[in-house]
């Protein structure tokens, strides 16, 4: 998924404070430019709002404050006892800090205070489903549709309830209802596009492509989209794809890898091959495999003292590696004198 502290003391020992003309513009000016100080003032005027506790709360998390965030919802929580949200937004937090049985419990809290409502129940879900108490958590997701039948987030975890289970039959049909629910729900497309790119159907690519509309930066599914081409004989539609990429997220070395292996074993072209690698280095240089296929497109130029410097880098980043291993005894029986690193 997904108390006030007393620093607080110096704001209200200032707001008790009599001020001057000049200093109440000055306090104005800074809050209008602090967020903080903003929502500061706000609780100092009604310090009663839980939902003021809960802003504030969500600013903190906002700037990676996880402690004053937590301090924050618990005193929404203890200000409004009997409202869900903040008991399922503290819940949120602390799944985000894998601390689960705190989570289980504010989650089970939150269920019992609005009976109605299914955001808890398809939560326990997915806490119950990452510990993989597949029957928990199914039982969960059913209670939920049962409340609400169209809730596309329940089938969608029913689906993926059936793929850790091993039942991918199932997990398709479930994806499918939830988009059927809900027309734009990008993760059930890409988790389809995997089930069906697994059983080396082109029905993956259809997926994929649904899913690149919904979100067309999303690395992710245009990497699975590459991948599906670049294993079932669509090398130019991978390129397209993981050209893609490096516009969208230049740093992403694997784009860089992947078409450097297209290049050098799909079309034969070494030196394209050698540049993809080298930028892929130049990004990521503890792969030992670019080290290992960039010294694969010098040998196969009789680069041969490049290429030995090459399969020596790949064996010290990974010295159980059997193919750079296989490339340094190949460059020996070429005559090459093979330096101990």
């Amino acid at each position: 998924m997904r108390v006030l502290l007393f620093f607080c003391v110096v704001l209200l020992l200032s707001a008790c404070t009599p001020k001057g003309p000049e200093q109440d513009s000055s306090t104005a000016t800074d809050a209008s430019a602090n967020p903080l100080l903003a929502l500061e003032q706000r609780i100092l005027a009604d310090p009663n709002n839980a939902a003021l506790f809960a802003e504030r709360a969500r600013y903190y998390l906002s700037i990676d404050s996880l402690r004053l965030a937590e301090n924050d919802l618990r005193r929404a929580m203890a200000i409004a006892p009997q409202a869900p949200e903040w008991p399922l937004q503290l819940a949120d937090l602390y799944y985000s800090r894998i601390r689960l049985l705190e989570a289980e419990e504010l989650l089970q809290q939150a269920a019992a205070l609005d009976t109605n409502r299914v955001e808890a129940l398809l939560k326990l879900s997915e806490l119950k489903l990452v510990q993989r108490s597949y029957k928990e958590a199914m039982q969960l997701a059913n209670k939920a549709l049962r409340k609400e039948v169209t809730n596309a987030q329940g089938y969608f975890l029913k689906g993926w309830i059936h793929k850790e289970a091993g039942d991918t039959a199932l997990a398709i049909s479930s994806f499918r209802t939830a988009v059927e629910q809900a027309p734009d729900f990008y993760d059930a497309y890409v988790s389809l596009g995997l089930l069906h790119a697994a059983q080396h159907d082109p029905l993956a690519l259809q997926y994929y492509n649904t899913a690149i509309e919904l979100r067309p930066n999303s690395v992710e599914a245009l990497y699975n989209k590459a991948m599906y081409c670049q294993e079932h004989g669509q090398d130019s539609i991978a390129l397209l794809c993981y050209d893609r990429i490096k516009e969208v997220a230049p740093q992403n070395a694997m784009a860089y890898y992947n078409s450097g292996y297209i290049f050098l074993t799909l079309r034969g072209e070494p030196v394209k091959a050698r540049s993809e690698f080298t930028r892929s280095i130049a990004l990521l240089p503890t792969n030992a495999n670019t080290f290992y296929n960039r010294g694969l497109t010098y040998e196969e130029q009789g680069i041969l003292d490049s290429a030995m410097l090459d399969y020596q880098q790949a064996l010290r980043l990974d010295p159980a590696a059997d193919l750079p291993a296989e490339g340094l005894s190949r460059l020996q029986r070429k005559g090459v004198k093979v330096v101990k690193p």
